[in-house]
């Protein structure tokens, strides 16, 4: 059995919307790698996705992956709500279009390629790889504050 890796990400916005960064940690296997960027107009919650598409993004091949977010839009997402989207074609249960559609489907892609299980942590709690996921976020906004 493949050892999964674990994910972890945070998104964050000075305003929302507004200028937002993306953060997420890769662990496997002992090994580390973080990631981070940054989106000039953007909202929280597409910063968290983004998260997630970017740690997807850089997995080399196929694997089991644990993706820990502080974002219930993300982890509910992705586990309750896609599959109706889909089925009503990316319409809410209120006929509405789906927000951050573009987002969505790039992470249902990404997602197929991985057997993956979506976890929620509660954020700013002291779980020490969201505080540094988070972390990651805020220093995506600051190097570009600073640039």
């Amino acid at each position: 059995m493949t050892e999964a890796v674990d994910i972890y990400t945070d998104g964050a916005c000075s305003g929302n919307p507004g200028p937002g960064g993306w953060g997420a940690i890769l662990r496997y296997n002992g090994k580390e790698k973080e990631l981070f960027g940054y989106a000039p107009d953007t909202t929280n919650n597409r910063m968290e996705m983004t998260a997630v598409i970017e740690a997807l993004r850089s997995l080399k091949r196929s694997m089991p992956v644990r993706v820990h977010t502080d974002s219930q839009y993300v982890q509910k997402g992705m586990t309750e709500w896609i599959h109706g989207w889909k089925r009503r074609g990316w319409k809410t249960a209120g006929k509405d279009p789906v927000k951050n559609e573009d987002l969505w489907r790039m992470l249902d892609e990404l997602a197929a390629g991985h057997p993956i299980e979506w976890f929620w942590v509660k954020g700013h709690a002291g779980h020490p790889e969201n505080e540094r996921a988070d972390e990651l976020a805020r220093r995506g906004i600051e190097l570009k504050r600073g640039s």
